[in-house]
């Protein structure tokens, strides 16, 4: 039976996320979500239609929101929360810029904007070695006119100073940014600090985007003048798990140790909550530029598959090994920020795979939490960055 088909990934993820807590997440949405006991009747017979079971659409969105692979993921979402890569438009004439574009999520949208005819691709990565692997493959499936088309920039999100230069390069070798994807991120890992002494995970996977972002929005905006253009910020459905006495009041809170996983959370819902910010702050002023935030599912990436061992190193292997026949691959990891980044006309949405609109957590709401954040992110930027550029550029502030 279908049902029981759709039924089974439920029990898969509740007995590995005994393993990592990675998993807890979506194993709670598809324990809580099922059934509703006031039909409870009805489920002592035979099911002849998925529609007679209560909470099925709720399961089959969980699931198209997080598996891939040998689940048809994507493809279990309703109607109207359908979308794949053949339906990305044509970007001819349009430019884009991708952090960690090189590699997994990154490298699916990196592949997906040149394979719709992207007029100039900026992917900004620290390895060069990934880097000239990715345009290779590029160049090969694709032909050496395509591959020309990518400027790769070696950028090092953890030091804003250099992060902000990148960002004036950026701006010297086009006048038009139609898409900003910022996806790079440091996955579920030990607590480290960055060389500016604070949080590795918020360093690069919030302060390092702001850092660009800001830079970037003079020609944001000035091309904003002429169309849509999209910013999409990667968070994820692990957002949720920021430990519940998160206030974003200091630069010594930012720098407690969590522990791998709450600082991977706090850091997601660091990205949502600045997407929501850009939102309530440039969208009314500037109504052609929108600001998103995306979860892409669970996916075959070297954080999954590598990085994981680095804060589990035995129970990493329910992630890496136990779900990998459920992962999402990178092109299906891409789709809600392909999404995000050529399609949506609303901004301050938090969207999950294919292109279902989430809530996200009460935290992700939270307007007062998010300005906060930001209050402490000009701070702790202003402190850390000498630089005038750096001063200037970071963060966003306009009213």
């Amino acid at each position: 039976m279908q049902s029981s088909r759709l039924l089974r990934p439920a029990l898969v993820l509740q007995n590995t996320a005994r393993q990592t807590p990675h998993l807890r997440t979506i194993a709670t949405r598809l324990s809580t979500r099922p059934f509703s006991t006031e039909n409870s009747d009805r489920l002592k017979g035979p099911v002849s239609t998925e529609s007679q079971i209560p909470g099925m659409e709720a399961i089959k969105n969980t699931i198209a929101e997080n598996l891939g692979k040998i689940i048809p993921g994507n493809e279990l979402a309703s109607a109207e929360n359908q979308f794949s890569l053949d339906a990305v438009p044509d970007l001819s004439g349009k430019v884009a810029v991708v952090t960690g574009g090189s590699e997994g999520i990154g490298y699916g949208c990196t592949h997906t904007l040149l394979k719709k005819n992207v007029k100039k691709l900026f992917i900004l990565s620290q390895s060069d070695d990934i880097a000239a692997d990715a345009i290779k493959a590029i160049k090969e499936e694709m032909g050496e006119e395509t591959g020309n088309r990518v400027v790769w920039m070696k950028c090092d999100l953890s030091d804003w100073e250099e992060t902000g230069r990148t960002a004036f390069k950026i701006a010297e070798q086009t006048d038009r940014i139609d898409i900003l994807i910022n996806n790079a991120a440091r996955g579920i890992m030990t607590y480290q600090l960055a060389r500016n002494g604070v949080d590795l995970h918020m360093a690069i996977n919030h302060f390092g985007h702001v850092v660009l972002t800001s830079h970037l929005l003079p020609i944001l905006k000035e091309t904003a003048k002429k169309g849509k253009v999209r910013i999409v910020c990667t968070s994820s459905n692990l957002h949720e798990q920021t430990p519940s006495d998160t206030q974003f009041a200091s630069i010594d809170e930012l720098n407690t140790d969590l522990g791998a996983q709450p600082q991977y959370a706090r850091s997601k819902l660091a990205a949502l909550l600045y997407t929501k910010y850009l939102s309530r702050h440039l969208t009314p002023q500037h109504p052609n530029i929108l600001a998103n935030a995306i979860h892409p599912g669970i996916v075959e990436t070297r954080q999954s598959t590598e990085h994981i061992h680095e804060a589990f190193p035995l129970g990493g292997y329910a992630m890496s090994v136990g779900m990998a026949p459920f992962k999402k691959t990178q092109f299906e990891g891409a789709v809600s920020t392909m999404y995000a980044a050529t399609m949506t006309e609303k901004s301050g949405q938090y969207i999950c795979p294919p292109a279902i609109v989430e809530k996200g957590s009460d935290k992700a709401n939270d307007v007062e939490l998010g300005e906060r954040l930001m209050d402490l992110t000009w701070k702790v930027v202003k402190e850390k960055t000498k630089s005038q550029s750096a001063d200037k550029g970071c963060p966003f502030r306009e009213s």
